[in-house]
């Protein structure tokens, strides 16, 4: 069996990561079977979606490196195969119109509840050998109710949560069709899924009341239902649900904010499953790694600064050649023209920082003047530093401009002054680079043109 996964977000917000995962984990599962995955729109609540909330979703997922095979498919585009596969099912008598109103379905909900039993269609309209139906109304367009099975039960062995047994007495018959003939959700899954093949349904926990009813449909269908496993809620840092209500962010924020695609993979692949203890690692790893039988079965909760420390070490591990151009696009928001030494500066600073947006904020000071805080300079500036400085500027000016005659200068300017390197290069540093905390001073100043530094130092 080749393996078919599929993503179908609704485009009626912006996605954020507890939405995402939902694409990461069959995405990662397709990768690691040699299978297909599918990306899907279900795009039907027309007051609700936006081109702008699917923009988000495609940008997202490139963003991310979850590229599809097939798709991306929107049910808008599928009404007529919707509407084919309803009059097959009613010329099979697998659904039947109802014409109970609203306002009568609300009243039989209210004495429902009165009574302490559970809110639910009682058939009123559902045909049977022998059964008187009432006079159809005039005027009414009915909906139409997919005959669920009155007795047995409907069962499931999720990859997360175990087997899972519903009476289908606890199941009413679920409108499929609405008075106007539009199609509603859960029909149009089961349609799409048959349709395309899908194998493996990996979606989030919210979705599984609506599984025994599908199950139901795809066997009314003729269809054997696919594998399913549903992944427990994403939780804000507050211990709320993740939602745009509450909160959260846009996925492609994250990569406005400087964020590593690599890096939000790996988080987001341990919001929900695990391999052993293993906390950082690549993408090969994890789709070499991920398998169904690993997911957690309790909810996680979202980490920014686990975030950040996860995209810090990708940062630290990341070629300096292929960071570059990562930081780039950020000098030139700036105003500012990168040149061929980009590379090694952040390869000099990235151990420092948690995102690209940090590291060009430590990068933009080799290519643009800097000025220390006046308390900085005043903490190091000192009379007594003032000509050691002017004694290593002199001798900067004729040494080879390479990092082993830098760290000889600066030796022996401290020979010639008894000074230590910290009273030394601390001062240097605010003025070179405007900070006295920077990395090894010698490679700082190889970095930098000899020329910059000479105008830098006389500052003192």
């Amino acid at each position: 069996m080749t393996v078919r996964t599929r993503f179908a977000p609704s485009p009626t917000g912006f996605i954020h990561l507890g939405n995402i995962r939902s694409a990461l984990y069959p995405w990662a599962f397709a990768r690691s079977q040699g299978g297909t995955f599918i990306l899907r729109i279900e795009d039907t609540d027309l007051e609700r979606s936006s081109q702008a909330a699917v923009d988000v979703i495609l940008e997202g997922m490139a963003w991310l490196g979850l590229d599809h095979d097939e798709g991306p498919y929107y049910q808008m585009q599928r009404m007529d195969r919707y509407k084919q596969v309803l009059r097959e099912m009613q010329d099979k008598g697998l659904v039947y119109p109802c014409y109970m109103s609203v306002a009568d379905l609300d009243a039989l909900r209210e004495r429902q509840m009165a009574n302490k039993e559970k809110p639910r269609y009682d058939g009123t309209w559902r045909p049977e050998p022998g059964k008187q139906l009432p006079p159809v109304p005039e005027g009414v367009q009915p909906v139409l109710r997919f005959r669920n099975p009155s007795n047995g039960i409907v069962a499931w062995d999720d990859k997360v949560k175990g087997r899972i047994e519903i009476s289908n007495e606890e199941l009413d018959d679920l409108v499929i069709a609405r008075p106007d003939g539009t199609p509603t959700y859960n029909f149009c899954v089961v349609v799409d899924d048959i349709d395309m093949g899908i194998t493996h349904v990996i979606r989030g926990d919210d979705h599984v009341n609506n599984t025994p009813r599908q199950i139901n449909m795809f066997r009314a269908l003729g269809q054997e239902p696919p594998v399913f496993a549903h992944l427990p809620t994403v939780l804000n840092e507050r211990g709320e649900k993740m939602s745009k209500r509450n909160g959260a962010k846009p996925v492609t924020q994250f990569r406005d904010e400087g964020f590593l695609a690599d890096a939000v993979v790996n988080y987001l692949a341990r919001l929900g499953w695990s391999h052993g203890d293993d906390e950082i690692f690549s993408r090969e790893q994890f789709l070499q790694w991920f398998d169904l039988d690993h997911l957690g079965r309790s909810a996680a909760q979202f980490d920014e600064a686990k975030l950040r420390w996860v995209n810090a070490q990708h940062l630290k591990a990341m070629p300096d050649a292929d960071l570059a151009p990562l930081v780039l696009p950020r000098l030139q928001a700036r105003g500012i023209a990168a040149d061929e030494r980009l590379p090694r500066i952040c390869g000099l600073l990235k151990d420092r920082c948690d995102t690209t947006i940090a590291l060009a904020d430590w990068v933009a000071r080799f290519y643009v003047p800097v000025q220390a805080s006046d308390e900085e300079r005043a903490k190091h500036l000192t009379d007594g530093v003032r000509p050691a400085i002017s004694m290593l500027a002199k001798m900067l000016e004729t040494v080879a401009w390479e990092k082993g005659a830098i760290s000889e200068s600066l030796k022996e300017v401290l020979r010639a002054t008894g000074l230590k390197m910290p009273q030394l290069a601390m001062p240097v540093r605010v003025l070179v680079l405007g900070t006295a905390q920077t990395p090894s001073l010698d490679a700082v100043l190889e970095a930098m043109p000899r020329d910059v530094v000479l105008q830098r130092l006389s500052a003192a």
